[in-house]
């Protein structure tokens, strides 16, 4: 599928229900015609006063026919429109969560958050509506056009083409001078409603200031200036759309009074009996009737195109080339890679008064767990988004194999999985849930790790074992399960380095014990960072940093804190009583 196109490969991927969704359709306006043609050949042949009721029987059975077919064809065309759109929505959302979901830390730190939820809210359904109320109609009213033009032709071509001229106003004069007049003033409109924001916003930060120096009636009055801009372009644009659906109706008009006048002309001529005059006007108002919405529907395609823009933009803030280097490419498994973090002099604060880091400098190989440790506040979360790449640092650098860690979007999520404190179940399955980690992970691989995680067992004694609903949030489970199940995503995801940040909050010291005790025998080889407020465990880490301030304040494994950190020995006595009533 072409990455860079949110319309067309969706159209070649269910082409088959987008041709019976166009065919349907026009079958539909196809059978009203036929049923107005024949009502009014019905009441034409029954002014007559046939001599007997054979002679209008059949007209008759033909206006229940295509009465009864046209509802029909219209509710089938309505499903089979609807669930090729439902299909699409369903494989444009997917699209999008893949994008969105791995790196929603670099979207965050690039992008609005308002502009990430426009799009999953806003911009996917301005697509149903362009399938719905543009692409469909617009591509139904070209078959009727052409069946129109040949049905006529066969009759008189000189009439043919002069019907061509006056629909092509319908279908293509109109949509295209109301598309290009729609598209200069909804442009417009947005400029003039992005400068008042804008406006309006810089005043009330500086309100006080308004208020101060008594020139708040300037400011308001400035603004009624604007809005009234504003309120005048859309009368304009009302105004457009309202002469525009004249002129339309007018055309109208003009077509069936053409089709009358022709149908008489043949009657004279003694080609049509004369109960087909009316027969003629009421098909051509029924048949042409169906090309008005177009102007309108195509218009619009303005906002589609805004929202088209704001997908590609999403794609492509999310989409940064793979950077190869020491062997690492699109295609490759990093889950084996030899991963090396480098921190050095690194400096940041969301403000330059109060760094929350300071000159920090840190080295962690590949297999190394280390434990950080520190107060609210003192800069352990802000390192971690430092390390995932979410956030640049003022001053210093954090290199990932030599490389930037904020210019690897692309690749940090290969590379690190992240175990957080509450991490979010979704209303599905177990199975659905711990695949996640890895969509095209296969049962026996989700068993597998059910497995490791010491889940298997529990969940084959659930009424549906693995198609077990979690209920939101994963209401049905404990918190240490739920724990189990997050670490069984993170083993699926196959990552060389795992982010724990503090995974055990709120579970009892049994609980605790017993998924710490499964965290570090199922991540073996794997590099662990680890935050946490408390000790327990921290004996199975290669190395325990203490944050205060900003910088590294003890440094050394648990043994060796121990022997020469008075503070560490108080700490973790308070923290494990057994260890103090031992020493």
């Amino acid at each position: 599928m072409d990455k860079d196109n949110w319309i067309f490969p969706y159209l070649r991927q269910y082409r088959g229900l987008f041709v019976l969704a166009i065919l349907l359709g026009s079958l539909t306006i196809l059978f009203g015609g036929a049923l107005m043609f024949t009502s009014g050949y019905l009441i034409s042949k029954a002014a007559t006063q046939p001599e007997s009721i054979l002679m209008v029987y059949v007209p008759i059975v033909g206006v229940r026919a295509f009465g009864i077919g046209r509802t029909v064809l219209s509710y089938v065309g309505r499903l089979t429109g609807h669930q090729f759109i439902l299909k699409i929505l369903s494989e444009m959302r997917v699209r999008l969560y893949k994008i969105i979901e791995p790196q929603a830390l670099f979207l965050r730190s690039r992008l609005r958050t308002g502009d990430v939820l426009g799009v999953l809210a806003d911009d996917i359904e301005h697509l149903q509506d362009f399938y719905l109320k543009t692409l469909f109609p617009s591509l139904v009213s070209l078959v009727i056009y052409t069946v129109i033009i040949i049905c006529t032709g066969l009759f008189s071509i000189p009439f043919a083409i002069l019907l061509a001229v006056f629909m092509g106003m319908l279908i293509f004069v109109g949509p295209i001078i109301s598309y290009i007049y729609m598209k200069t003033k909804n442009e417009q409109l947005k400029r003039g409603r992005h400068q008042l924001y804008q406006q309006f916003t810089d005043t009330i930060f500086g309100i006080s200031d308004w208020i101060f120096s008594g020139k708040y009636a300037t400011f308001i009055q400035r603004y009624e200036t604007q809005e009234q801009k504003l309120l005048e372009l859309e009368t304009k644009k009302y105004a457009f759309v309202n002469w525009r659906d004249v002129t339309n109706q007018v055309v109208l008009g003009a077509i069936v009074i053409l089709a009358i006048y022709w149908a008489n002309e043949q009657t004279l001529r003694g080609e049509f009996p004369p109960t087909m005059i009316a027969a003629c006007g009421l098909v051509a108002l029924s048949l042409v009737e169906s090309f008005l919405p177009i102007a309108g529907a195509v218009s619009e395609t303005s906002t589609y195109q805004d929202s088209l823009k704001r997908l590609e933009a999403i794609q492509a803030e999310s989409s940064l080339p793979w950077i190869e280097t020491d062997g690492w490419k699109d295609s490759l498994d990093l889950s084996q890679a030899q991963v090396t973090i480098e921190i050095n002099h690194l400096s940041f604060g969301y403000t330059s008064e109060t760094p929350l880091l300071d000159d920090f400098s840190l080295k962690i190989g590949q297999g190394e767990k280390i434990a950080i440790i520190g107060r609210s506040g003192s800069g352990k979360s802000t390192l971690l988004k430092l390390i995932q790449g979410a956030l640049v640092p003022t001053r210093g650098e954090v290199r990932i194999n030599g490389i930037n860690a904020h210019e690897l979007a692309s690749t940090i999520p290969k590379l690190m999985a992240v175990l957080n404190q509450k991490p979010y179940l979704f209303n599905t399955s177990v199975m659905n849930n711990i695949r996640l980690g890895n969509p095209e992970a296969t049962d026996e691989e989700v068993y597998e790790v059910a497995k490791m995680v010491q889940l298997h067992q529990m969940i084959m004694q659930l009424p549906k074992g693995y198609e077990t609903n979690m209920h939101e949030t994963g209401q049905r489970f404990s918190g240490g399960e739920r724990q189990r199940i997050a670490l069984a995503r993170i083993l699926l995801q196959k990552t060389p380095i795992v982010i724990m940040d503090e995974p055990t909050v709120g579970l009892d010291p049994i609980t605790e014990a017993n998924l710490l005790a499964t965290i570090f025998d199922t991540l073996k080889g794997k590099t662990i960072i680890w935050v946490t407020h408390h000790l327990m465990g921290v004996e199975k880490m290669d190395r325990i940093l203490f944050l205060e301030k900003g910088k590294i304040t003890m440094d050394g494994s648990h043994q060796q804190l121990l022997k020469s950190e008075e503070r560490y020995r108080r700490l973790y006595a308070l923290d494990r009583p057994l260890y103090r009533s031992e020493s």
